[in-house]
């Protein structure tokens, strides 16, 4: 059997007269004689035997020929992109001297029987640096801060917090010198006077001062209980802790905040006391990424002619933060040549360059011949026997580094004092490279926008190019004087655990791009904001009965995983492409979601609720749950009762 021809235009020639037809009743209707005897109808036949003759030769084109046309307007497939995330190094212990991690310090997955390893390296260097406790200070909420150093030494020890602590009173802790990146452990003497709390979840935040206002810590570990025992307190102190001024003593400050209990939480009736307190560093975050570093390449010799290229021996290449740059000549006083999109714009001496990612090549400017016979040079040409050298690039890249929390834990890169490695987050923003279907769907779209955002979907396919790791764009247009809002959904991969809020929010640096993408190419006056689409959640509470010999447990497993899919953002909806923006959530849909399930005989009971994200509140039960037009739905604890039949 031969492989069937797409056909581009499906009309034959029956179609074509019979079109040819219509439109002369609707346009000259004193024409009535359309049988095959009248003159003009034999005109028309004969014109649409020719249109079917084009049709065929145009159905013949080949896929290769289609191919050619796109290269030769420009259209590349998007390079793959690589994950990242941060990773802690933690210290076998505290040192007096700086501790640093060199930048491109390789860590690793462990290797398994069926897996190799997913390499990440370090983007900058990690200075873990030496501090101590040096002041403490309490500042209420109603009056000025009290410097409490000298009265640690008191039995008694001080009040954490006012005498009746409310929200926004503060316990201010001052280092000998700030811990930007590190991670610190404080060591409280404390005992049980915090009356109120849960001590599995006070009601506190840690907070660093960062030059311009605090910024919140990332608690790695409380066995205090809310200060209420003596114990450690792990922070992880964020990159922008700064020198600041409290009571006339400079230190690196940290605080810790009450805040408002979470809706049935308590909250303090009286303050801890802590009696002693220590501080040490004894670790530090750095963001890695999913590629390796290729240092100082050298990629060829210039023949000193228009339009070369050369092969970079690693690829593809990893799109980075700064243009691609190329040294030609001595190393001592080497030209610069720096990547552009295109040549469209460059001069005869612009020193520029176009990396083609997927391919690793790099191309120079080429020379176009005019009409008149003279050469037009796009771009400037190394000299002849110059050698050409990249400094730097990275490499890799792709779907293999989204991996889950907490799977980084090997160290490629041995560092002195250095014991263990892990990431607390999981990796994300790796994508595979775009594959050739879809650029041959995305290069006439391309051309449509021209590089200018009007329409909805320009703005859709600008974001797209500017951020291919993002899994979902919507563009909301301005009504009024509201700005253009373009919402954008990450690519995530949690495993099997439950999506959560936070897997769904953007990294700042993908927002970054795709604002700054717009930007540039927004009509004037418009004004665009990137932010990520309002999510509802919603829960289900079902009874069903499994059928015989069926194992309870499997089957409330996989009726969760069920309504987990199906209420999936990006992979749920009833086409299993996402939940679509503004659906409903109907009863009935999940009523025959869960009947569907392996080993389920019949569904009981099906209720549906709208959730709160942040407290977990539910509302009625509904038996139509309606979203607002540009939210999509969100799977948050559900709750399955199974049965014996």
């Amino acid at each position: 059997m031969a492989l069937p021809v797409p056909a581009l235009d499906d009309r034959q020639f029956q179609d074509l007269v019979d079109d040819a037809k219509r439109l002369v009743a609707q346009r000259c209707p004193e024409w009535t004689d359309h049988n095959v005897s009248d003159p003009g109808v034999t005109l028309i036949e004969a014109v649409a035997s020719m249109v079917d003759q084009l049709i065929y030769r145009l159905n013949r084109v080949p896929e290769l020929h289609y191919r050619h046309f796109l290269n030769l307007l420009g259209v590349r497939p998007h390079p793959p992109t690589a994950a990242r995330t941060d990773v802690t190094f933690r210290l076998s212990a505290a040192q007096p001297e700086s501790v640093v991690v060199p930048g491109g310090t390789a860590v690793a997955t462990p290797r398994t029987e069926t897996e190799e390893p997913v390499v990440f390296t370090t983007l900058h260097d990690l200075r873990i640096a030496p501090a101590a406790f040096q002041a403490l200070v309490t500042a209420p909420a109603s009056g000025g801060p009290v410097d409490r150093t000298g009265a640690l030494r008191l039995d008694d020890g001080i009040p954490a917090f006012s005498e009746d602590p409310h929200p926004g009173d503060a316990l201010l802790v001052g280092l000998t010198q700030p811990v930007p990146g590190c991670m610190l452990l404080l060591r409280f003497g404390a005992r049980v006077e915090g009356h109120g709390v849960d001590p599995r979840d006070p009601p506190w935040a840690w907070e660093a001062w960062d030059g311009e206002g605090w910024t919140a810590c990332e608690l790695g570990s409380d066995d205090t209980g809310g200060l209420n025992r003596s114990g450690d307190v792990v922070l992880h102190v964020p990159p922008s802790h700064t020198w600041s001024t409290v009571l006339r003593q400079r230190a690196g400050w940290l605080r810790c905040r009450v805040t408002p209990p979470r809706p049935g939480r308590p909250s303090y009736t009286s303050p801890p006391r802590v009696r002693a307190l220590t501080a040490e560093v004894v670790g530090g975050t750095v963001p890695v990424i999913h590629a390796e570093e290729t240092r100082d390449e050298v990629i060829g010799v210039s023949e000193g002619v228009p339009g070369q290229r050369f092969s970079l021996q690693h690829g593809p290449v990893v799109p980075g933060d700064q243009p691609l740059l190329v040294e030609s000549g001595p190393r001592d006083d080497p030209e610069e040549w720096w990547e552009v999109d295109s040549f469209a714009d460059s001069g005869p001496d612009d020193r520029h360059l176009v990396l083609d990612a997927v391919a690793g090549q790099i191309v120079l400017g080429p020379a176009v011949r005019e009409p008149d016979g003279s050469l037009r040079r796009f771009g400037a040409v190394p000299v002849k026997g110059a050698t050409l050298r990249v400094p730097s690039y990275r490499s890799g890249g792709g779907r293999r580094g989204n991996v889950a929390r907490g799977r980084i834990t090997d160290q490629r890169s041995p560092v002195p004092f250095v014991s263990s490695v892990v990431n607390r987050h999981p990796a994300a923003g790796g994508t595979d490279q775009e594959g050739v279907e879809d650029a041959s769907i995305r290069g006439p779209l391309g051309l449509r926008t021209r590089e200018r955002a009007v329409t909805r979907e320009d703005y859709e396919l600008l974001a797209r190019q500017a951020a291919p790791d993002v899994a979902r764009v919507r563009c909301v247009p301005a009504t009024g004087s509201d700005a253009v809002r373009v919402l954008v959904v990450p690519r995530v991969d949690v495993g099997d655990r439950e999506l959560a809020p936070a897997d769904l929010e953007p990294s700042d640096r993908t927002l970054e791009a795709i604002r700054a993408h717009l930007d540039a190419r927004r009509c004037l006056g418009a004004r665009v904001v990137v932010e990520p689409p309002r999510y509802q959640g919603v829960t289900v509470v079902a009874q069903v009965t499994a059928r015989r010999r069926a194992t309870l447990e499997r089957v409330e497993q996989r009726t969760t995983d069920a309504l987990r899919r199906f209420l999936h953002p990006l992979h749920g909806g009833p086409d299993g492409e996402g939940w679509p923006f503004g659906r409903p959530v109907q009863l009935g849909e999940v009523f025959a979601v869960l009947q569907r399930v392996s080993g389920v005989e019949a569904v009981q009971d099906v209720q549906l609720f709208a959730a709160d994200l942040g407290s977990g509140a539910r509302t009625r039960p509904v038996h139509r749950l309606d979203l607002d037009p540009n939210a999509l739905a969100l799977s948050y604890d559900h709750q399955v009762r199974v049965d014996p039949s």
